[in-house]
């Protein structure tokens, strides 16, 4: 029942991300955390490299590295700060540290504020994305503040791109310290079919939904998720 829970929520994850470019983690994440603490951040992490690079497959023609590469750059000492804060911390610190990183990723969703991907912004983005991919699994929302004027594809494209080089180099770092061994890959294994399902279902599907109503139905549950987090720490 609980691989069921956490197979499903990957599925609405990964459609998400692909209709939008990122929220596969910041969706499933805290709600994985909650039936297993282990799921986050490898297994997860495993999903989201899965996903990414099937979209940056599909968007291949739109990818621009002349950007990306200084955020890949800033990336690098993002993902080994990540890295120390998880192998310093307890599990359930780190449940409310996700709780706080995804109630200000949707903080900062809502809000107006305007980025331009200039090189010191995308260097910026990549080295927060590093910090929270690795401690947290959740990445995206640096990037996607960055990019968020450009494309719809553009952004598919390179936050697939990023997030590709991304999730390698978390793994990478959690190898290192611990977290990510035999055990955190037999866990992720359910991951990928599900992880594929929801790319399928939003390739056939997506145009039926409005990105007001992704948008908000998201967010909402990002609240949820993030709340429930934060919340359980001091339960």
């Amino acid at each position: 029942m609980e691989v069921a829970a956490a197979v499903l929520i990957v599925v609405v994850g990964s459609f998400v991300q692909t209709a939008i470019g990122f929220g596969l983690a910041v969706i499933a994440a805290p709600l994985l955390f909650f039936i297993d603490p282990d799921y986050v951040p490898a297994p997860i992490t495993v999903a989201a490299l899965t996903l990414s690079v099937a979209n940056a497959w599909r968007f291949r023609h739109s990818i621009s590295f002349t950007g990306l590469k200084f955020a890949i750059l800033g990336r690098l000492p993002g993902t080994v700060a990540g890295g120390l804060l998880i192998f310093w911390i307890d599990q359930r610190t780190l449940g409310l540290w996700l709780g706080i990183s995804v109630l200000a990723a949707v903080w900062l969703s809502l809000g107006k504020i305007a980025f331009r991907p200039t090189r010191g912004a995308m260097f910026s983005a990549g080295f927060l994305s590093g910090f929270m991919g690795t401690s947290t699994s959740i990445g995206g929302p640096p990037m996607a503040l960055v990019l968020q004027h450009q494309t719809a594809d553009f952004i598919r494209a390179n936050m697939a791109a990023f997030f590709i080089v991304s999730c390698v180099l978390t793994l990478i770092m959690l190898s290192f310290v611990g977290r990510f061994g035999q055990q955190q890959i037999l866990l992720s294994l359910p991951f990928l079919p599900a992880t594929l399902f929801g790319y399928w279902l939003a390739m056939r599907s997506v145009h039926l939904i409005t990105s007001r109503m992704l948008r908000v139905g998201s967010l909402s549950l990002c609240c949820i998720a993030g709340f429930a987090a934060v919340t359980s720490y001091w339960a």
